[in-house]
């Protein structure tokens, strides 16, 4: 039924739905790709069904070699934000608008101490916060 559902890839509308058409389009089973990139079957279940937001880069270069795409292809905006580097594109746009970290924290509404963490890579920014302060903004 999922490979009624999508007859494109980019028909697909999300990271879990693509990682999925992309294992069945090759003929693998979950454990068979698991095993190849070098993480638990339970591990890339969760990847399959959605249960994390945020797929790390090691993995994602691995399944976009494994299926033959690229990586931008396989991502979301979201997660390629943070595959760019979410501190560099900050950082860049920040220093766009001529903006010091103080001045652009007080401008998007976050606290400078949580601005310079995610400037510098120190803490990850959930999907949440991505949505609220830069999804419109930054295009990864």
């Amino acid at each position: 039924m999922f490979n009624q559902q999508y007859q494109n890839y980019e028909d697909i509308p999300n990271v879990q739905d693509r990682l999925r058409w992309c294992r069945h389009h090759m003929g693998l089973m979950q454990k068979e790709v698991a095993d190849l990139i070098g993480i638990s079957r339970g591990h890339y279940i969760d990847f399959e069904v959605g249960y994390v937001d945020y797929y790390p880069k090691e993995i994602v270069d691995k399944l976009a070699a494994l299926y033959k795409i690229l990586v931008d292809d396989l991502l979301d905006d979201y997660n390629r934000f943070l595959y760019k580097g979410q501190g560099k594109m900050i950082r860049e746009y920040r220093e766009s608008l001529g903006l010091q970290k103080k001045p652009f924290a007080r401008l998007i509404g976050v606290d400078p101490n949580l601005l310079r963490a995610w400037e510098a890579d120190q803490k990850r920014m959930n999907i949440n916060s991505w949505e609220k302060y830069f999804k419109n903004l930054i295009k990864a």
